[in-house]
């Protein structure tokens, strides 16, 4: 088989293999590719992988080899996945590759938030510790996560694996989904109304998918349902934020920091809003990307494409 992965670099700058792709068939990895070279770079091809380089129906009218396509991600919202199924072309996604990698990055934000950690330390190799005329100084709040609530919604494999952590560090978890697993609820986790996580939540932490009833799940009116001094956390999707909204309430101090490593638009725009928010902390989309997470990723993605070959294609979102 001839396959061709249009934009390898993210997954693989280097440090993994595509050796097991490349048991398959005869493999060309291109880094990037821009929207004007996806139908040359494609050719021929039988196979094609994408992570974020948009596979249209007028890419799969021009290329008629094609006969399976592998999404290097969880979303798959740049393939048209509605020609490709009149075409009877299986799209493949990677559905669970970085739960733990994502929660752990969740909980990364929520702390760097309560301590400040970075800044603490540039302050102190600027000599500002040495200048101090006291033995120690901080120059933002400190917070204490034992015995405050972390509301989170969204409560699948990656909802549930934040807040296992967050009860590690002593905190209480309300859960909001629409699939509720009763044997999850305890002492210190129980499933809520998204009313009642608003209310009583210190913290909420995004772990929902982008549908159009979670898109703007955060916007003016829940915020105004949110406890003062509420800290938001998202490495979920962006647009599940109504970005001005919460611009406006850690300006005005109801929302006291928001952790983020999702925006509306990715890379972000210098007129994203967040960028003009008071305490704001904002990463670039790494959540998932520990070599341990991308290495998982690999190998989902060759056993998608084994399975085809094998007449039993799996993780089809396009049956």
């Amino acid at each position: 088989m001839k396959i061709v992965v249009l934009d390898g670099y993210t997954l693989n700058p280097g440090d993994i293999s595509w050796e097991g792709m490349e048991a398959l068939g005869d493999v060309t990895v291109y880094d990037r590719t821009r929207a004007e070279e996806v139908a040359e770079r494609i050719g021929d091809a039988e196979v094609v992988y994408t992570n974020k380089t948009p596979i249209t129906r007028e890419t799969l009218d021009k290329c008629g080899g094609i006969r399976f396509i592998g999404v290097l991600a969880t979303g798959y919202n740049i393939v048209d996945i509605e020609a490709a199924k009149e075409k009877k072309i299986p799209v493949s996604n990677i559905p669970t590759y970085g739960t733990a990698a994502v929660s752990q990055f969740a909980i990364a934000l929520l702390l760097e938030l309560c301590h400040h950690i970075g800044e603490h330390s540039d302050a102190v190799k600027n000599g500002e510790w040495t200048s101090n005329p006291d033995w120690c100084f901080w120059k933002y709040p400190l917070v204490e996560l034992a015995g405050k609530t972390m509301g989170v919604i969204g409560f699948g494999r990656i909802g549930q694996d934040t807040g296992k952590i967050a009860q590690a560090l002593g905190m209480k978890v309300l859960a909001y989904d629409a699939y509720k697993k009763p044997e999850l609820e305890s002492d210190t986790c129980r499933y809520a109304d998204l009313d009642t996580l608003l209310a009583e939540s210190d913290v909420i932490s995004l772990h929902c998918p982008l549908f159009p009833d979670t898109e703007g799940i955060i916007n003016k009116d829940t915020i105004s349902r949110m406890k003062t001094g509420v800290m938001i956390i998202n490495d979920s999707r962006g647009p599940l934020i109504v970005e001005e909204d919460l611009r406006d309430a850690l300006n005005s101090g109801k929302v006291a920091g928001a952790a983020l490593d999702v925006v509306s638009t990715e890379p972000i725009r210098m007129d994203n809003p967040l960028l003009d928010a008071k305490n704001v902390i904002l990463t670039p989309h790494i959540a998932w990307a520990p070599k341990e997470s991308r290495q998982r990723l690999m190998d989902i993605a060759v056993e998608n494409l084994r399975c085809f070959v094998a007449g039993a294609p799996q993780n089809v979102v396009n049956k």
